[in-house]
């Protein structure tokens, strides 16, 4: 089946206090057809104002910004009434920063040397409803999980019930960090039906998105430090 045009590009919001960083992504995004640059912040207020002022989709923001964080800045767009996602581009010394912004509602976590077209493809996957998180700042992430349970945020722990033996298992490799395309190979399943599986978890456990379920993996203690 060939593409069709979508209604419209993409609409991002970019948040660096670096320009350096936001022109180069706007550089790249320039030269696609299906994202947009429609604004840019230099801070976390500015990148809360500037994302509900022009209905962005999409927030690509550093944690690191002056005067409001970037995990603030997180939890004010997603809970806004644009329902912007995030996507949180980090470096690998930020752990404790990208563990917080894991709560506040990040759909992606990206590290800032990667190559600009996977961070493209991230806001992409982030844009459809899914959740990208790089294979590097996942591990962290796990660490952050298993390492300190008992400094957590405060958020109320989840158990994952109401959910089939086979579910279950699908939740424990998201969990782990696995792709639709892993969880498949693992479980000698089609790619299509792990999807279909990790589509029912969602709405089954009320989670937004990948991220989430992750969260719930955890707090269920379905994955368990090593």
């Amino acid at each position: 089946m060939s593409e069709t045009t979508t209604e419209r590009p993409v609409r991002v919001v970019l948040a660096d206090d670096q320009p350096l960083v936001r022109t180069a992504l706007r550089m790249v995004i320039g030269d696609t057809a299906d994202l947009v640059v429609v604004g840019e912040a230099a801070d976390g207020a500015e990148a809360v104002r500037v994302a509900a002022e022009t209905g962005a989709d999409v927030v690509v923001i550093d944690l690191r910004m002056p005067g409001t964080d970037g995990i603030e800045a997180t939890r004010l767009i997603t809970e806004g009434p644009t329902g912007a996602r995030v996507v949180v581009l980090t470096t690998f010394d930020d752990d404790d920063h990208v563990y917080g912004a894991l709560h506040a509602g990040a759909s992606g976590f990206l590290v800032k040397d990667m190559a600009l077209d996977d961070i493209l493809a991230a806001v992409r996957v982030v844009a459809a409803g899914d959740a990208l998180i790089a294979p590097g700042v996942t591990r962290r992430l796990i660490k952050e999980f298993t390492d300190r349970p008992r400094t957590a945020p405060a958020v109320p722990r989840r158990r994952a019930e109401g959910i089939t033996d086979r579910e279950r298992e699908v939740l424990t490799l998201v969990g782990r960090g696995l792709s639709n395309t892993e969880v498949a190979a693992e479980l000698h399943i089609s790619v299509a039906t792990a999807k279909t599986y990790v589509t029912r978890l969602l709405a089954k456990l009320n989670a937004r998105d990948r991220v989430q379920l992750v969260i719930i993996a955890y707090e269920a203690g379905l994955v368990s430090a090593h």
